[in-house]
């Protein structure tokens, strides 16, 4: 078969081998098309024989999500790479290990794609990119070609024609002379819209995180652009394919986000890879026990927050323990059975030096009033059993002995009475939070109960620590939680508990983190999680965002993380920034020129600004004719638009192919850390940036 000059994308021909790989690529796609109706076309149901209609409609649900895994997307590629080997080759799983045993699957070349695609014979056309083989196709090189001869890439056109490819030799003979002009143009191509996957560009040390194992807990620090939440859509991809079982066992999987817009933005990626049921969620929605009706003040924030207020949540939690004011009388038939207080004391005192949860001591309690009340009757020469037991568990004394002595708890009700009762909040708070401290945690207004009370998300944090002491939620197989460096330490503890048991992967960066009392460094987030051996790995090399942009905001990073390394840039694009001073009075004009230049080229844009100020450039852009949306607005803004309109604290997260950033000096301006908001402001663009601005820039900026 003719080979591609090293290092050189062939134009889209009509010579024989390029019109070969389009008809792979047509036979592919209706393989796939034939495999969905196979899974339709099956009978699911079990029939009249057996007349069982919740198993009939668990298959047919099952029959129904394999379907929609098996959709094809018309313009996402089904296959991005190929990896050719010697006839007869045996592969190597992981890089400088032993070869497998196993040969490759068609002796001499495997395509490389989003899913698995097989012929009517079974025999594969289309390899899933998580399969071990695949693996090759990430991490060989010449110097270890984990048993290949040669890496062919692909190019496709926006409605993923397939218009070119381009190989790379991995003998040693063809060391230092690989390609990567298809690699690069990937990597750089305008993106509109939500983000994409990254399955044909994933690097050698992003691929090893992804197919890190289930049991290993990963904390990635990654610099922006560096790809960190791909990483970790593309694990859960990953470990969906290799342990979905046990997953499914464990509860499944689960993504954290910071901010509806934030999972709007992610939400095609798992479906492109073919994983259509992975919850999506923001710490508010996982946490909701309460609609979230208020911001929380930066100083009441901060303590909320803070891990001290689990101890004052417990100390107020078991403060509702009550010493027994009577004795226990419990009437079986004609004959009446005594406990005294101190004795019912003594077995309160036990249960809770045990360390039991809330919920399960009083279920406890219960359970060893009724074996006091029966070791009494046995003595007496009565013969008792289970019924017995069960029977005087359930008499209307002993439940009103155990509600007197140990009540029933309510999370929301509880939180509420402590945080509007000033002397109930000092009990709970001595020597842990000082007056000041107390006063600022108090909920304002004199709500009358749970539903009208305002709620702040920081509130959300306390309800649930207390329901967790109540009782444990329910758990799950792994949660991916990105921008992790915005938690609080309350908050990583109520994520910590649904994954007790099971494993996270963590994504954030500390340049970036912008909310009061968040965690400033790794270890100490990781301990609240439950997770502290977890690996902690840093991605340093930025493939989206340009070189003169990373470098310009990192100026920031000695004042706001001087602690993390600078990002290094994997491509450079000379007059991607730009500086433009304005007047005052002609700030709103030059930042829609701006824009409209930009719309003028392919790409989304970004328009970036302080929240206060935002709603106005809308309303500006729309009146001066531009296509504009506002984010915030509705979830899917960034598909709405070629121009979105973002306030500065939902940019986070989220890539556009230009930006125009607003005046730096009022970002900076709009809260404590507003340097760090800055730099996300600032790493927003993945081509070109242009700061407009009539104020001048932050001192760091000028340097």
């Amino acid at each position: 078969m003719p080979v591609a000059d090293p290092g050189r994308a062939r134009d889209a021909s009509p010579d024989a081998e390029l019109r070969a790989e389009r008809a792979h690529l047509a036979a592919s796609r209706d393989a796939l098309r034939r495999m969905r109706e196979d899974v339709l076309s099956t009978e699911t149901s079990l029939g009249d024989a057996v007349a069982d209609k919740v198993t009939n409609e668990v298959l047919r649900q099952a029959r129904a999500a394999r379907a929609e895994a098996l959709v094809d997307l018309p313009d996402v590629p089904l296959f991005f790479g190929r990896m050719d080997y010697p006839p007869g080759a045996v592969y190597e799983a992981v890089p400088g290990e032993a070869p497998t045993a196993t040969r490759t699957p068609d002796a001499d070349r495997v395509y490389v794609g989003r899913r698995h695609v097989h012929d009517r014979d079974g025999d594969p056309m289309v390899l899933d990119w998580r399969a071990p083989v695949s693996t090759a196709f990430y991490r060989a090189t010449p110097d270890t070609p984990m048993g290949a001869r040669l890496r062919r890439r692909y190019g496709f056109s926006p409605t993923a024609e397939l218009t070119a490819f381009e190989d790379e030799p991995l003998t040693r003979e063809a060391s230092g002379a690989g390609g990567g002009s298809l690699l690069a143009e990937e990597i750089e191509r305008p993106r509109s819209g939500p983000m994409r996957d990254i399955v044909a560009t994933i690097q050698p040390e992003q691929d090893d995180l992804v197919r890190a194992p289930l049991e290993r807990s990963l904390c990635v620090q990654g610099a922006p652009g560096t790809g960190k939440t791909a990483v970790g859509l593309h694990r859960v991809a990953y470990l969906l394919y290799a342990e979905r079982e046990r997953l499914e066992r464990r509860g499944g999987v689960a993504i954290v986000g910071p901010n509806r817009s934030f999972l709007s933005y992610i939400r095609n990626v798992l479906p492109a890879l073919g994983e259509v049921d992975v919850r999506q969620t923001t710490v508010a929605d996982l946490l909701g026990a309460v609609p979230v009706r208020r911001a929380e003040p930066s100083e009441a924030a901060l303590v909320k927050g803070d891990a001290r207020m689990a101890e004052v949540i417990r100390r107020d939690l078991w403060s509702r323990l009550r010493e027994p004011v009577e004795p226990l009388l419990v009437r079986q038939g004609s004959r009446r059975w005594r406990l005294y207080p101190d004795e019912m004391a003594e077995i309160v005192a036990e249960l809770r030096g045990r360390g039991v949860s809330y919920g399960a001591g009083r279920e406890l309690l219960a359970h060893r009033l009724a074996h006091a009340v029966l070791v009494l009757m046995e003595g007496a020469g009565q013969v008792c059993d289970d019924r017995t037991h069960d029977r005087v568990r359930r008499d209307r004394a002993v439940r009103a002995a155990v509600q007197q002595m140990w009540p029933r708890v309510e999370p929301v009700r509880q939180v509420l009475e402590l945080l509007t009762d000033p002397d109930r909040m000092a009990e709970a708070a001595d020597g842990l939070l000082t007056p000041d401290e107390q006063a600022a945690v108090m909920l304002p207004g004199r709500p009358r109960g749970p539903g009208s009370a305002r709620w702040s998300l920081s509130d959300l944090a306390l309800i649930d620590e207390t329901a967790g002491l109540v009782e444990r939620p329910a758990s799950l197989g792994h949660v991916v939680v990105d921008e992790a460096q915005d938690l609080t330490p309350m908050q990583c503890r109520a994520i910590g508990r649904r994954v007790a048991g099971g494993s996270v992967t963590v994504l954030g960066d500390l340049a970036q983190g912008t909310v009061p009392g968040a965690v400033e460094d790794w270890e100490t987030l990781l301990t609240h999680l439950g997770t502290p051996d977890a690996r902690l790995s840093e991605l340093v090399r930025g493939y989206r965002v340009p070189a003169q942009i990373i470098d310009f905001a990192a100026r920031l990073l000695p004042r706001t993380a001087p602690g993390l390394a600078r990002p290094v840039a994997f491509r450079q694009a000379p007059g991607s920034l730009t500086l433009l001073p304005t007047e005052r009075a002609d700030l709103t004009g030059t930042v829609l020129r701006a824009c409209r230049t930009e719309l003028a080229r392919e790409g989304s844009v970004g328009l970036i600004a302080a929240d206060a100020a935002v709603a106005d450039l809308h309303r500006a852009a729309v009146g001066d004719g531009l296509p504009a949306a506002l984010l915030g607005e509705t979830e899917e803004a960034m598909a709405a638009a070629r121009l979105v309109c973002v306030p500065a604290s939902l940019a986070k997260g989220l890539e556009f192919d230009a930006v125009v950033v607003v005046e730096p000096a009022a970002v900076v301006a709009a809260e404590p850390r507003g340097l760090h908001r800055l730099y996300v402001v600032l790493t927003r663009a993945v081509s070109r940036m242009t700061v407009v601005h009539a104020e001048p820039l932050p001192e760091p900026l000028t340097g």
